[in-house]
């Protein structure tokens, strides 16, 4: 694979994978106001930006898996990097979403009472 091409390749994971943390983070502030339908479809629509990334990724390491020699990358590594930390956001958001829709539950009942 030439130098260029990997570089490209490295720069779509990294500016996807980007995009997909954007989105999950402006969930996490959609449901600490209370938007939870704004919050689950800023989630919904990351998972667009996730699967190019994936796809991308997924590519390389199954031409890799066939023998074939890619060269070492700082800015793939860094890819990597980026796609696994918005993984790990985008899950932590989810159950931090669910917290925040338990708080409310709690927070409007005690209200109530």
């Amino acid at each position: 694979m030439a130098e260029n091409a990997m570089e490209m390749t490295g720069f779509t994971i990294i500016s996807n994978a980007g995009m997909a943390k954007s989105l999950v983070m402006e969930a996490l502030y959609a449901a600490k106001k209370g938007e939870y339908e704004l919050a689950e479809q800023k989630l919904k629509e990351s998972q667009n930006f996730f699967l190019i990334s994936h796809k991308t990724h997924s590519t390389l390491i199954q031409r890799e898996a066939n023998g074939e020699s890619l060269p070492f990358s700082l800015l793939f590594m860094h890819a990597e990097d980026q796609l696994m930390t918005a993984e790990t956001t985008y899950e932590l958001v989810k159950e931090m979403i669910t917290m925040y829709k338990r708080i409310d539950i709690m927070e409007k009942g005690s209200v109530s009472r």
